[in-house]
């Protein structure tokens, strides 16, 4: 172990401590109570560096040990970031009129969902989450149009959106979603039209700016909290990225009840 006798021995008139040395070489702060050395000349500066590379080949798990302590604190610095965001956007997540709400309006626990229509994962957890609305009547479902695969995402969810327009938001979205392969016009238009919805004037109002406004929206409040793919929930006060189980939104939505109770 490098010892502060060696430091002495190698630093010439110097009374550095092991911290110390490494905080000047680095340049970072001095450790609390340390005096402020005088500064090394190229040879001890040079020495120090070469008894501190020496050390941590000897120690390479030592480098390994500060890689995790920095990954640990970034991952709970980007925890906290978003905590912070879920308080700031609460608004534009759970009460956007833009956005379809499904399940029980008035609902004790909220989940906003995040998904694409030619998302794999989106299709595959749909189902799970109609079955959680279904068996739990408290639940409110905030859907978040979140094209972010394709141009047919994005036309699919202007669809979509429009057809809250003739209140078939529900039966088409999952009808969307039971479908497999590409989403284009003429197979968006006829899943509109076995859900009876009127081509004409879904295509109209596809264009509404009303519905290219709630996707920008969409797309700042997932890139506020971090939503980087799809799927993606948010549920009381936990973001849930990527696919999960029924049981385990269960439990998510058991926390979050209990949290707000």
């Amino acid at each position: 172990m490098l010892s502060k006798q060696l430091m002495k021995k190698t630093i010439l008139g110097g009374a550095f401590a092991t911290s110390t040395a490494l905080a000047v070489v680095a340049g970072n702060a001095l450790p609390a109570g340390a005096e402020e050395p005088t500064a090394l000349n190229p040879a001890q500066t040079e020495a120090v560096r070469a008894l501190l590379r020496d050390y941590l080949i000897e120690n390479p798990e030592i480098v390994v040990e500060a890689l995790q302590v920095y990954e640990q604190r970034q991952q709970a610095a980007e925890a906290e970031r978003r905590q912070a965001a879920l308080v700031a956007q609460r608004s534009t997540l759970n009460d956007d009129p833009g956005s379809p709400v499904l399940g029980n309006p008035e609902g004790d626990v909220t989940i906003v969902e995040f998904f694409d229509y030619r998302c794999p994962y989106c299709k595959s957890i749909a189902t799970a989450i109609r079955d959680l609305v279904a068996e739990d009547p408290n639940i409110r479902l905030v859907m978040k149009e979140f094209p972010i695969l394709s141009q047919e995402s994005v036309d699919a969810a202007r669809a979509a959106l429009a057809a809250e327009r003739q209140g078939l938001y529900e039966d088409f979205h999952f009808a969307l979603m039971e479908r497999g392969g590409s989403m284009s016009e003429p197979e968006v238009m006829a899943v509109a039209e076995s859900v009876g919805l009127d081509l004409e004037r879904l295509r109209a109002d596809m264009r509404a700016p009303e519905i290219e406004e709630a996707l920008r929206r969409n797309y700042a409040v997932g890139d506020a909290i971090g939503i980087t793919g799809t799927p993606a929930m948010v549920i009381g006060n936990t973001v849930v990225p990527g696919l999960v189980s029924i049981d385990r939104l269960r439990e998510l939505v058991a926390q979050a009840r209990a949290e707000a109770s």
